[in-house]
């Protein structure tokens, strides 16, 4: 009798197994797919509409925008073996240089303005921690902090006479929407029919259809580019040799000083397309003191849920932007209604990691499920102050349910000196 017959594998290598053999787009779909039915169970369910609405799609889309641009910018500076903790500042910095070019120029003008803006940023970055061995954490606070004094002076400097105001810059122009036509307008149609999933899945994907802006388009064509670039060119493969042992790579003919420079300088450059976002937002239009609210932080945290790849950074920014614009737009009452979908998606993990046999962790699971459902039954609406927070809440929680399975550079954040290896 073989091996094979007399120890036959477990139920949950097997659905572990064919689950991992499966290409990573299927697995990404699957994952959509159980997304989606679940906001679909929970709306239909709380009677809250809104959650599957083209109009939450659409704001949840406005507002992951600047999250995917500093989750992207973390990306390249972290592939290259850099910590940019510093993506606030260059984020801020490239709020005030997109509305101060965007005034002067119109709105293609006030990326280029963030771009620039968030680069200088990326560049003094890479000249304290690179060029002279500055502690990664301390430059990037120091950025951060820069970031805040200079546009505070600029401010007052340049905006102050025009808008009277030292915190708030002149209204910027904003670019016209456009939508896919003429899918958008059918899926919008079928919205409105309010049938069971249908038109839960029409909402969600007539949003993603309509009022785009160049600006988002860019953002998610930014996703795969980073992830040919990074994975399918050699020039990819040096960048992250330079994050994962840059001693080797230096021992190899990689000029490892010159593509963290370059990294660094892309990723203030993200960064700052991040803050041309929050300019560029017909909430907002301008610049206005203190607007990028720790959206640098929580683009740092996306790119940590999303293990250091691009696909998943866009899904933990897909998941922050949501939550915000679901309170943005529905308030206390959808954010309550959300507590019943995780209620339901703590019992599918249970069910999921009793099949893998591991059983302290289905038991936790199981146990976080009927506590939120207690909450949920027990209330009637979450307070607003406490509304206003679920991005930040939803990032701890992700962070710490996802710290098992990361994988950073092995040399992310160590300090390297030309010559180490010799």
């Amino acid at each position: 009798m073989s091996t094979a017959t007399q120890n036959p594998p477990k139920a949950g290598a097997a659905v572990r197994g064919r689950f991992g053999a499966l290409p990573g787009w299927a697995r990404s779909a699957i994952v959509v797919a159980v997304g989606v039915g679940l906001l679909s169970i929970t709306a239909t369910q709380t009677g809250q509409i809104q959650l599957t609405s083209s109009g939450t799609t659409q704001a949840a889309v406005r507002l992951l925008l600047p999250i995917l641009f500093a989750a992207l910018g973390g990306l390249w500076a972290e592939r290259a073996g850099v910590i940019n903790i510093g993506l606030e500042g260059m984020m801020i910095l490239g709020t005030w240089g997109a509305a101060w070019a965007g005034y002067q120029w119109g709105p293609y003008a006030a990326v280029v303005g963030g771009l620039v803006f968030g680069a200088l940023g990326g560049l003094l970055h890479a000249v304290a921690t690179v060029s002279f061995g500055v502690n990664h954490i301390v430059s990037g606070v120091a950025i951060t902090l820069l970031g805040l004094g200079v546009t505070k002076y600029l401010s007052t400097l340049v905006f102050f006479p025009v808008s009277q105001n030292p915190r708030q810059s002149p209204r910027v122009e904003a670019f016209e929407t456009f939508s896919v036509q003429p899918l958008a307008d059918w899926l919008l149609a079928l919205e409105r029919e309010q049938r069971v999933v249908l038109s839960d899945v029409a909402g969600l994907l007539g949003g993603l259809l309509s009022g785009l802006t160049p600006l988002v388009v860019l953002g998610f064509v930014l996703v795969p580019a980073s992830y040919l670039l990074l994975w399918r060119t050699s020039f990819g493969l040096r960048l992250r040799s330079c994050g994962e042992n840059p001693v080797a790579a230096e021992s190899l003919g990689v000029q490892v000083y010159t593509y963290k420079y370059v990294a660094l300088l892309i990723s203030g450059g993200l960064a700052g397309l991040g803050g041309a976002a929050l300019t560029l937002n017909p909430g907002q239009l301008g610049y206005l003191e203190g607007q990028t609210g720790g959206r640098g932080y929580i683009g740092l945290a996306a790119m940590i849920f999303g293990n250091w790849r691009p696909g998943g950074l866009l899904a933990g920014s897909a998941l922050f932007g949501y939550v915000d614009g679901v309170q943005l737009r529905a308030g206390g009452e959808a954010v309550h209604a959300l507590l019943y979908g995780a209620s339901l998606l703590a019992v599918g993990l249970a069910v999921l990691w009793a099949v893998r046999r591991r059983w302290r962790t289905a038991l936790v699971a199981l146990v976080a499920g009927a506590a939120v459902y207690a909450v949920y039954y027990s209330t009637e609406t979450v307070p607003r102050e406490f509304a206003s927070y679920a991005p930040q809440i939803v990032t701890l929680l992700v962070l710490a349910v996802a710290s098992q399975r990361l994988r950073p550079p092995a040399a992310v954040g160590v300090e390297y000196r030309r010559g180490e290896g010799d």
